[in-house]
């Protein structure tokens, strides 16, 4: 299946493992323990669930044994936290690009990091949002308005200390986030050149 997708140049978009919270005990010390709290089935502490670090090197496994097919790794490489492992198996596998899905909470509150993250890797990394409604705050249209004003402000001004999502209580953790303020050569290229060019659609 991974060759026959390299074969008629079709990218793959992966996901495996989630936030390292997830994989920690829910409990007061839990940077996410209220999102833990309101779903406690999304955590994978204990149990016969293997670990963060199992997932991710099994996933490098296929990535590394199909050189010729494309993965775009979702959720900045479901590492989000750790930019220098992201960078790691980005410089290890040439067919590997990330997308950053739901992840500008984590990527803002470490933004200078974040910047030359995205300086380095511009070539490789993709818009996505991944978002829905939190109860009914929103109706699904304003959601969407406020959510993608967030993502423009995270990626095209240095703005402080600000919500990472529209909602009263951020979904993932108690924190706020700083602009990276890209320029705009690199905005075009994470907003649609980049997704454009694996999915061989001329601009």
């Amino acid at each position: 299946m991974w060759d026959t997708c390299g074969e008629l140049h079709i990218p793959v978009a992966i996901h495996v493992s989630d936030p390292v919270a997830f994989f920690t005990p829910t409990d007061r010390f839990n940077e996410r323990y209220e999102e833990l709290n309101n779903h406690p089935d999304w955590s994978f502490y204990g149990g016969d669930f293997p670990s963060n670090a199992e997932l991710l090197e099994a996933r490098n496994r296929v990535i590394a044994g199909h050189p010729k097919t494309q993965f775009v790794v979702l959720h900045v490489g479901n590492y989000s936290e750790n930019l220098e492992n992201v960078s790691m198996n980005l410089d290890r596998f040439p067919n590997m690009s990330v997308d950053i899905a739901a992840r500008i909470g984590e990527l803002g509150r470490q933004p200078r990091t974040a910047a030359k993250f995205f300086d380095k890797y511009q070539d490789r990394i993709l818009f996505a949002t991944d978002a829905t409604p939190h109860g009914d705050e929103f109706p699904q249209q304003v959601f969407n308005d406020k959510l993608y004003e967030i993502y423009y402000r995270f990626l095209e001004t240095d703005d402080e200390y600000f919500d990472y999502a529209p909602a009263k209580i951020p979904p993932q953790g108690r924190w706020r986030i700083y602009g990276i303020n890209l320029p705009e050569p690199i905005l075009r290229k994470v907003y649609y050149e980049n997704a454009a060019r694996r999915l061989r659609i001329a601009t």
